[in-house]
């Protein structure tokens, strides 16, 4: 009985003993290690080349590791990714995640970038720690942890682009295609020779083409002495103006002072013989109407008379008229 009470004494002792040992260990193991801390990542495209246990960098120094990649069933377009890095990486406000490529291999890994600086400028602010708010932590930390934004890499953007850079490209060799068809070959082959018949043509008229803008050359010589001689002409024109036009001027100016001046005293003779002219209008005028119809009466008269005279004789003037005879019971004429 007391030989049993040891062994279980004893295997008590030996299991704590291997208990302690243990969080020990473990112990000295996160000591050695260092803390961590965990991220979560959601990204809409495709994470080909990513793994559980890739690699995270920062700015291309190795921090940590993938844990997980999970579809997000709420939203199937985007792929949650969770990471674990070291304590002292510096994951702030404004950093983003992105996929990289690892050479040629085909593997892929997850790189994160520090916030981009400011634009020149604009006052430089600082960038907190990563963190889940405190009020409603839920809104931005879905499962619990913070989320890093991603940015669209070189690779990936390029990949997102191929279909439309591949039906480019085939656009492009159909319409070279049609440019390189027979026809269009015989259209420029004809174009080539016609080419080739000029150059001749102007190879031979080599020595006519010469001479032409030789004549050229000389002509625009002429053209520039007839210049130069219409500019002294035309300096010798403004010298003889000045010199002989300006006493024209200046008589032509007298002349039209004087006769601004006779017409000054004209005005003012008429304006002296107005009263005049006035009165001759009124009395002079009427008087000479009268005298008129009155030689136009004696006219009259005299012609009257005239007329008499050689219708009676000077009796037809002198005398009255004569009487009708009458004999017996009638008249004699």
């Amino acid at each position: 009985m007391e030989t049993r009470s040891n062994q279980i004494l004893v295997g008590s002792i030996t299991l704590g003993l291997i208990a302690a040992v243990v969080v020990f260990v473990i112990w000295i193991g996160q000591l050695s290690s260092g803390g961590h801390k965990q991220y979560d990542i959601f990204f809409q495209q495709s994470v080909e080349g990513l793994a559980k246990g890739s690699g995270v960098t920062f700015s291309g120094v190795p921090v940590g590791q993938i844990d997980s990649i999970n579809l997000e069933p709420r939203s199937p377009n985007f792929i949650r990714v969770r990471i674990t890095v070291n304590d002292d990486t510096p994951v702030l406000e404004g950093s983003t995640a992105v996929i990289r490529g690892v050479g040629f291999t085909g593997v892929s890994q997850i790189q994160i970038d520090p916030p981009e600086p400011p634009q020149p400028g604009q006052p430089r602010r600082p960038h907190p720690p990563l963190r889940c708010p405190e009020e409603n932590p839920q809104s931005e930390c879905p499962y619990g942890v913070p989320v890093i934004p991603t940015k669209p890499g070189a690779i990936t953007a390029l990949l997102n682009t191929a279909p439309e850079l591949l039906e480019r490209v085939s656009t492009l060799t159909e319409r070279l295609t049609e440019l390189l068809s027979d026809r269009n070959q015989e259209s420029i082959a004809g174009i080539l020779d016609h080419l080739e018949e000029v150059s001749r043509s102007l190879a031979e008229r080599g020595p006519e083409i010469a001479a032409t803008l030789a004549e050229a050359r000389v002509a625009i010589r002429q053209a520039g002495d007839a210049a130069e001689r219409v500019g002294q002409l035309a300096g010798s024109t403004s010298d003889l103006l000045d010199r002989d036009g300006r006493p024209l001027i200046n008589d032509l100016r007298h002349t039209l002072r004087s006769a601004d001046q006779s017409m000054t005293q004209l005005q003012a003779a008429i304006g002296d013989a107005r009263p005049g002219i006035q009165a001759f209008s009124n009395q002079t005028l009427p008087e000479v109407g009268q005298l008129v119809r009155d030689l136009r009466a004696t006219s009259e008269s005299l012609r009257d008379i005239t007329d008499r005279m050689n219708q009676r004789g000077i009796g037809g003037v002198i005398g009255g008229p004569r009487l009708p005879d009458y004999h017996g019971g009638g008249r004699r004429h």
